[in-house]
């Protein structure tokens, strides 16, 4: 439980349905401390536990997160690729080490959190699914779970629609009922992601075009990510992007934005939750960012390397983002870790990408 009013109505709807609940919030850094959206790790939590009498434990987690989210975050700006923290923070803390401790130390082999997802239960085994709101779709995030602990997984907001769960907990008095979402990411202070690069010294470096022309210089690559055309301070007669990043050569490489689009992206570190559908020729539908809309694909696997090939271009796969396939009933069937899907191009007058 965060403290927010999805975790919130989560745990009273399954108290509601018969289930012993027990409230448990991570205790995770807070890079930029305390602040009004965000007083304090949980603290909220605890008063709603209190409010529906329902017990409530912290577990301490800064240690991993620190090592598992928020250093490779940093890490992996600053290596030219573009990070997803939260599905680290899902596979690796909540649905991983928090729910190994929570098995040990208090036995139960349940979890439910406040997600907008649905688990599916039928006579063919248990998927997870998207949400039925739309615009909350969270099962993006979610790709990263294991297969074998989906049948305890619980996401009773995944049946829900936003303005309802709202009216719940006003129904029921709650004060997070008109807290506002968490719109950033949770260990910046509700801040922008680039104040945890304070300490980093930014490193200029030269912008070529596809040619390798020096067009201007840039800030810093962790100020960048692959599509991005804010920022780069360069005159042109047409928008530019960057379409790539070059730690190596500290450089950025733009270019128009159809130079940004591909059919095919390449992914590695698959999760599958539903192995039989990825196969070689299988149509598919996929996203590459959360908010993105689903696309067909079709699988294309040979020799340990897994891509899909979309029936129309998608704008910058980025490196680091995660590409997350549905089957046509919106079930998840896998994840993974795009790769990149270019080649650096020649140098020319001294540089180059």
């Amino acid at each position: 439980m965060s403290g927010g009013v999805d975790s919130s109505i989560t745990a009273l709807l399954l108290r509601d349905a018969g289930w012993d609940v027990v409230g448990v919030t991570m205790r995770i850094p807070a890079v930029e401390g305390c602040t009004p959206r965000r007083p304090c790790c949980g603290a909220e939590a605890a008063f709603v536990c209190r409010q529906l009498g329902l017990p409530h434990y912290f577990i301490d987690v800064e240690h991993l997160f620190r090592n598992q989210v928020i250093e490779p975050f940093r890490q992996e700006y600053q290596e030219g690729r573009t990070p997803s923290p939260c599905v680290d923070c899902n596979t690796i803390l909540k649905f991983g080490a928090v729910w190994n401790t929570l098995l040990k130390e208090l036995g139960t082999r349940h979890l439910a959190t406040g997600h907008y997802a649905r688990v599916i239960r039928n006579g063919g085994g248990v998927h997870l699914a998207r949400g039925v709101d739309r615009l909350r779709d969270q099962s993006y995030f979610l790709y990263g779970i294991k297969s074998d602990r989906l049948p305890y997984l619980h996401l009773p907001l995944g049946h829900y629609e936003k303005p309802l769960v709202r009216q719940i907990a006003a129904q029921y008095g709650l004060a997070v009922a008109t807290k506002p979402d968490s719109m950033e990411l949770c260990f910046a202070g509700e801040s922008d992601y680039r104040n945890l690069f304070k300490q980093v010294a930014p490193e200029a470096g030269p912008i070529y075009d596809l040619n390798g022309v020096q067009l201007g210089e840039h800030r810093g690559i962790h100020h960048y990510t692959i599509g991005q055309r804010r920022g780069l301070g360069i005159a042109s007669r047409f928008p530019l992007y960057v379409l790539r990043i070059s730690a190596r050569d500290n450089a950025l490489v733009v270019g128009p934005r159809e130079m940004a689009e591909t059919r095919l992206v390449q992914v590695e570190d698959l999760n599958m939750l539903m192995p039989d559908l990825m196969e070689e020729g299988r149509y598919l539908w996929g996203r590459i960012r959360s908010n993105a809309k689903l696309t067909q694909c079709v699988v294309n696997r040979r020799e340990g390397q897994c891509a899909v090939l979309f029936a129309e271009p998608v704008f910058a796969p980025a490196p680091g983002q995660r590409l997350v396939l549905y089957d046509e009933a919106e079930n998840l069937v896998a994840g993974g870790t795009i790769r990149p899907f270019h080649t650096e191009p020649s140098q020319k007058e001294g540089g180059g990408a």
